[in-house]
């Protein structure tokens, strides 16, 4: 599957539009995914400089307390 440019960006923008729903910072999602996860992360994430693998989408997902289903389908990313 080719990678889709756009689609990177509204996961991306849909990532960090929950976190400042919820009112986090990037240290502070960073945080709820414990472990030794910095706000440096979550900045490259957000700001493309970083992809991610499935399971850390899922596990940042859980961290900003919503499902990878509903992550993508805010994204309008077909996921079926």
């Amino acid at each position: 599957m080719a990678r889709d440019p756009a689609a990177d960006e509204r996961l991306r923008s849909t990532l960090r539009e929950r976190r400042l729903e919820l009112g986090l910072s990037q240290f502070h999602l960073a945080r709820r995914l414990g472990g030794d996860v910095r706000q440096e992360l979550i900045s490259k994430i957000e700001i493309g400089e970083r992809r991610i693998d499935v399971f850390e989408l899922i596990a940042i997902a859980r961290a900003l307390d919503t499902t990878l289903v509903e992550v993508l389908d805010r994204a309008g990313i077909d996921h079926r």
